[in-house]
This record gives structure tokens, C-alpha cells and sequence, in this order.
């Protein structure tokens, strides 16, 4: 059975998951990659949360929320490192998991949940635009991201 657990972003499992995705996103990336591991303090309640996804005890994936500056609606979360092993996609775990990490900012107060991706990224882009989020101007300087997209979670 697939659970998801909250863990600390610095954990031993977190930092396995995440050494994967970038190492993954180094090997298919088109041009110089730049990987950066969380401020793990970036993740700790109520300012952000970092989940792990397993089956059965064995690590599946990863993501986590972190807040930024407020927006036009509010406070805002942004969506990190979001990623299911390879054998494990296609199952609906990563709308789970987004879903998750949705929960968790709507219970902190959030007006948006905001992220950023890069076009070479299809599968994600797909899942983004199935769970409501909609492409915005860039709301930050990332020289991995080609896209970026918001989901408001409240009323204007």
C-alpha cells in the first residue's frame, strides 16, 4: 500500500530521493544543469513541508512546499522537487502527492500554490495542468526553469 509521510528535508531518505532527481535531471537536461538541495529549514512547519512517497516501506518519491513572498492573493507556497522514481510512474502517486502538498498549504492560509518546471518536462506539465494550475509570468529567476504556473486556492 502507498502511503505519505512527512519527513525532514535534510533526512537520509529525502537526500537519497533527491540525489536520484538531480542526477537524473543532469543526465537529460539540455545544456548545463544546476542542481541546488533545499535549505532544510525552508521545509520545516508552517513554512513548508517535505514528504516522502513509499509502497510497501520502499522509497517511490519525493516533493515539498516551501513558502515565498507573499502574492497578489496572499501568502504563497511554492512546489520543490517533485519526483517519482521511474518504475513508479503512472500509478497516480504524483497527483497524490501534489495533492498532499496542496492540503498542507491551504491549511497554512495559502492564496496560490506556485511552481516552476522546465519545458523538457512533459509527463509534469500534463499532471500541473490536470490539478488546476495555469502558466504565469516568471515569478522568480531559476536557470532551470522554462515555465512557470500557479493555482490560486482562494477566492480573489
Amino acid at each position: 500500500m502507498v502511503s505519505v509521510r512527512p519527513t525532514a528535508a535534510d533526512s537520509t531518505e529525502a537526500r537519497q530521493l533527491l540525489a536520484e532527481y538531480f542526477g537524473m535531471r543532469a543526465a537529460t537536461f539540455p545544456g548545463a544543469y544546476t542542481p541546488v538541495f533545499p535549505a532544510p529549514e525552508s521545509f520545516d512547519p508552517p513554512a513548508g513541508v517535505f514528504l516522502i512517497v513509499a509502497d510497501e516501506g520502499e522509497l517511490a518519491g519525493c516533493g515539498g512546499i516551501r513558502r515565498i513572498p507573499d502574492g497578489p492573493r496572499g501568502i504563497r507556497y511554492e512546489v520543490k522537487h517533485l519526483f517519482l522514481r521511474p518504475a513508479t510512474r503512472g500509478r497516480g502517486w504524483g497527483r497524490l502527492l501534489l495533492d498532499e502538498l496542496e492540503r498542507h498549504a491551504r491549511e497554512w492560509g495559502a492564496g496560490d500554490l506556485v511552481l516552476d518546471t522546465h519545458h523538457t518536462l512533459e509527463a509534469a506539465a500534463g499532471l500541473y495542468a490536470s490539478a488546476g494550475f495555469v502558466p504565469v509570468e516568471a515569478y522568480n529567476d531559476n536557470p532551470n526553469a522554462t515555465r512557470w504556473y500557479a493555482k490560486p486556492l482562494c477566492a480573489d
